[in-house]
């Protein structure tokens, strides 16, 4: 399918997804929602994809956030259905079954950081610029970064983020947890392909259920979350791949991965 806003490339099972809007830092208006929208749930049915980078396009912004002009004619009802849109489409993103891994290349602010949240994982360039600046527009994040970046970081510190709308570097955002890894902007794509081959060279089903606990987890008590936990690991032990793992590990050689 072709897209106006963004790419995607797909190669030994990796899929490649680039905003790409770079006379205005790839901001997010509603078009880009509906390519993103109908990107993911195409790589979510594609079973020759199993992890997926995320970035934009030249060095300058992941995403700058959203389309202000698109957000200066919204009124309380159109304000709500744009929230709601957004966090729909990062919510797909967020729960297609397989590794999301954002390779922030610059600017992530906004609803671009918020993007970024949605992300399983999130590795910065040293240049990298992160924050949710909403409140100077008299805004808050619409697109779940409220509720995403408590968890992530922290309560105190997305609140000092949320209500200053202060904007930190990668060194901060690492020392947060906002990010898991700084590298030079030179190394950032080959860092996230490194990443996703390791990610590769796990049992799929395994990787899949990592998702699937954490995810089921996250939102329910400790006590119901362990029983989550031991379904799940059982329904694994009951697998092909399991069994190959095992065996391959006693017979010291590599597994061979079949996905069943």
């Amino acid at each position: 399918m072709n897209y106006e806003t963004l790419s995607c490339r797909i190669e030994h099972e990796v899929a490649t997804v680039t905003l790409n809007r770079p006379k205005v830092l790839h901001a997010l208006n509603s078009q880009v929602f509906d390519e993103l929208e109908r990107l993911f749930m195409d790589l979510t049915e594609d079973e020759a994809v199993r992890v997926i980078l995320l970035t934009g396009a030249g060095e300058k912004a992941f995403a700058a956030g959203a389309d202000i002009n698109e957000l200066t004619s919204t009124n309380t009802v159109t304000g709500e259905l744009k929230a709601r849109r957004g966090q729909a489409v990062f919510r797909l993103i967020e729960t297609c079954g397989k590794p999301v891994i954002a390779l922030v290349n610059g600017f992530a602010l906004g609803g671009g950081c918020e993007l970024a949240l949605a992300c399983t994982l999130r590795i910065a360039s040293e240049a990298a610029k992160l924050g949710q600046p909403e409140v100077k527009l008299g805004l808050i994040p619409g697109y779940g970064g409220t509720q995403r970046l408590p968890r992530l970081v922290g309560q105190a510190a997305a609140l000092k983020l949320l209500m200053t709308g202060q904007i930190i570097g990668a060194a901060e955002a690492l020392r947060i947890g906002l990010v898991n890894e700084v590298v030079p902007a030179d190394a950032l794509m080959a860092r996230g392909e490194e990443l996703a081959r390791a990610i590769l060279a796990a049992a799929p089903l395994a990787v899949t259920a990592c998702l699937e606990v954490v995810r089921r987890g996250s939102h329910v008590e400790l006590d119901d979350a362990m029983e989550i936990e031991a379904e799940i690991f059982g329904r694994l032990c009951g697998t092909a791949d399991k069994a190959e793992g095992t065996v391959a590990f006693l017979e010291k050689r590599p597994p061979v991965w079949g996905g069943r």
